[in-house]
C-alpha cells in the first residue's frame, strides 16, 4: 500500500470507458443530482471568524441559486445538516433559506448525524429494498422525492468551528435560572451568595464520544495500531491528499467552490487548508493524542474547518421538464453502526459491501471512489479491514472480504485531510465531487463512504448521467 501512495499523481487523467448497465429499476423514480456547490472551506479562526453558521449556509444556497438559475419558489423543501448547533439559529436550514431569499412558503428543517449529517440530508434510511415501497423515513431529499411529496429539494450542510457555543457550568445555570424565578431581594442575595469560583468554570462542546469518553483522535490512534498502520503510511497518505488537492485546485477541477464576499473582508474563492509539505517536515511533528508513542499527528488529521455546501436534488422528470441536464443519479445507499469504542471509525468497511450488494455491483465496477478522510490512520485502517477475510468473517458475518478500492480511482482531487472537514458539510461535497469526477473521467459508477461519531457510517452509489 505504501508504494502506491508514493506516486499520487499517476493515472489522474485516465478516462474510463462507459460500457456498464444502468442501475435504473422499473417502477422506481429516478432521482438526480442537478448541481452542487460549496463555499471555500477555511481553517477555523481565519477569514470567516466573525460570521455565524447561517451566513455560510446562506452563501452556499445563494451560490446554488446563481449556478442553477432555479426560481426561488420552485424548490419544494430545504434540508440542512449540522453538528454543533448555534443556539440562536437552531434550525439553521430555515434561517439560511430565508436569508438567501427563498420563498417563506418553503419548509425547511435541520438534521444531525455527526460527520454524515449532510449525507442524511440528501438521503433517508430505507426499510424496504426499493424506494418505491415508500417504507422509509421521509426526512430527506431522496425520501421526499421517492415518496412523491416533492420534486425539487435542496440539501446541504454547514459547520462553523470558529465560534462554538460555550455554556456556563451546570451549577451556574441552575443558579441563574433560580435567580430569574426569585421574587424577593433576600432570595436573590442568597442565591448570589451561593456562587463559588467553581461555578464559573465554562463547559466547552464535547470533543469526546459521550458513550466512551474517548476523543476521536485517540480512537484513530488505537485503530491504526490495531491494524498495524505505521506513522510513515499515515504521513504518506496525508501528503498524497494535500498534493492531489493542490493539483486539482491549480487545474481548476474544484468547480463546486463558489466565491464568497465576506462582509468587511476580502472575497474568498479557494480552500486555504491545502498545504503540501514533505515527509521530513511531517515526521518532526509530535503525536497529538496518544503520547509519546502515538502515530496520529496534526499533519495526518483533518483540521477544524468552517464551511457550507448545498446540492439541488430533483426527480429526473422534473429536472428535464425545467431544462436541466443533471450531473448524476443518486442510487442505492445504506447507513450502518457498530461498536463505538473499538470500531468507531470503521463505517466505510461495514457500509461499502452492503451498498454494493444493494446495487448489484462489485468493487471492480466502481470508477470513482470518494471516502471521507477524518484521519490518515482511519483511512488506512479501513483499507486494511476491507482487504481482510479474517475481519469480514469475525466481525461482519461475511464469508470473504469486499476488497480495497484501486488507489488510481481513490480521492483523486484530495479529501478532508487537505480540503477541510466542516462536519455537517462534507457529505454533500463528497457527492458533488463524485458527480464531477464521473463527468471529467468518463466513468459510470461512483461510491462515497464516510465514518461518523457514535460508530456510524454511510455509503452511496452514484451513477453518471448520460453525456
Amino acid at each position: 500500500m505504501a508504494s502506491m501512495l508514493m506516486n499520487p499523481i499517476r493515472s489522474c487523467s485516465v478516462i474510463q470507458t462507459k460500457s456498464k448497465k444502468t442501475l435504473a429499476r422499473p417502477g422506481v423514480k429516478n432521482i438526480v443530482l442537478v448541481e452542487g456547490v460549496r463555499t471555500p472551506f477555511l481553517l477555523s479562526g481565519t477569514t470567516y471568524a466573525d460570521l455565524m453558521p447561517h451566513d455560510l449556509a446562506r452563501a452556499a444556497l445563494q451560490g446554488l441559486l446563481k449556478r442553477t438559475g432555479i426560481p426561488k419558489d420552485a424548490v419544494d423543501y430545504i434540508i440542512y445538516g449540522t453538528v454543533i448547533q448555534e443556539v440562536k439559529t437552531s434550525n439553521v436550514a430555515r434561517e439560511a433559506a430565508l436569508g438567501a431569499g427563498f420563498s417563506d412558503k418553503i419548509p425547511a428543517h435541520t438534521v444531525t448525524m455527526a460527520c454524515i449529517s449532510s449525507n442524511q440530508a440528501m438521503t433517508s434510511s430505507m426499510s424496504g429494498k426499493e424506494a418505491s415501497s415508500l417504507r422509509l423515513y421521509v426526512s430527506s431529499c431522496v425520501g421526499l422525492i421517492a415518496a412523491g411529496q416533492c420534486d425539487a429539494v435542496v440539501a446541504g450542510g454547514v459547520e462553523f468551528m470558529s465560534d462554538v457555543p460555550i455554556r456556563h457550568s451546570r451549577k451556574m445555570r441552575k443558579t441563574m435560572l433560580s435567580l430569574n424565578k426569585a421574587k424577593t431581594l433576600g432570595q436573590r442575595l442568597s442565591l448570589i451568595g451561593s456562587i463559588r469560583l467553581a461555578h464559573l468554570s465554562p463547559e466547552l462542546p464535547a470533543v469526546a464520544e459521550f458513550s466512551t469518553a474517548e476523543t476521536m483522535g485517540h480512537s484513530a490512534d488505537r485503530l491504526a495500531a490495531a491494524f498495524g498502520v505505521s506513522r510513515v503510511e499515515q504521513d504518506e497518505f496525508a501528503l498524497r491528499s494535500h498534493t492531489l488537492a493542490k493539483k486539482a485546485q491549480d487545474e481548476g477541477l474544484l468547480q463546486d467552490v463558489i466565491s464568497f464576499k465576506v462582509p468587511g473582508r476580502d472575497i474568498v474563492s479557494k480552500d486555504n487548508g491545502i498545504r503540501p509539505s514533505s515527509m521530513d517536515q511531517m515526521a518532526k511533528l509530535k503525536p497529538a493524542f496518544v503520547k509519546p508513542h502515538g502515530t496520529v499527528t496534526a499533519a495526518n488529521s483533518s483540521f477544524l474547518t468552517d464551511g457550507a455546501s448545498a446540492v439541488l436534488v430533483m426527480s429526473e422528470e422534473k429536472a428535464l421538464a425545467m431544462g436541466y441536464k443533471p450531473k448524476a443519479y443518486l442510487r442505492d445507499f445504506v447507513y450502518v453502526s457498530q461498536d463505538p469504542k473499538d470500531q468507531l471509525l470503521l463505517g466505510p468497511t461495514y457500509a461499502t459491501p452492503k451498498v454494493l450488494e444493494r446495487a448489484g455491483l462489485s468493487m471492480s465496477d466502481i470508477d470513482v471512489f470518494e471516502f471521507h478522510e477524518a484521519f490518515a490512520g482511519q483511512i488506512m485502517a479501513n483499507l486494511k479491514a476491507m482487504d481482510s477475510d479474517w475481519f469480514a468473517q469475525t466481525y461482519m458475518g461475511r464469508k470473504s472480504k469486499v476488497g480495497t478500492p484501486a488507489m488510481e480511482k481513490f480521492n483523486l482531487w484530495g479529501g478532508s485531510l487537505s480540503l477541510g472537514h466542516p462536519f455537517g458539510a462534507t457529505g454533500c461535497r463528497l457527492a458533488t465531487t463524485v458527480a464531477n469526477r464521473l463527468k471529467k473521467e468518463g466513468g459510470q459508477y461512483g461510491l462515497i463512504a464516510a465514518c461518523a461519531a457514535g460508530g456510524q457510517g454511510h455509503a452511496m452509489v452514484i451513477e453518471a448521467y448520460p453525456q
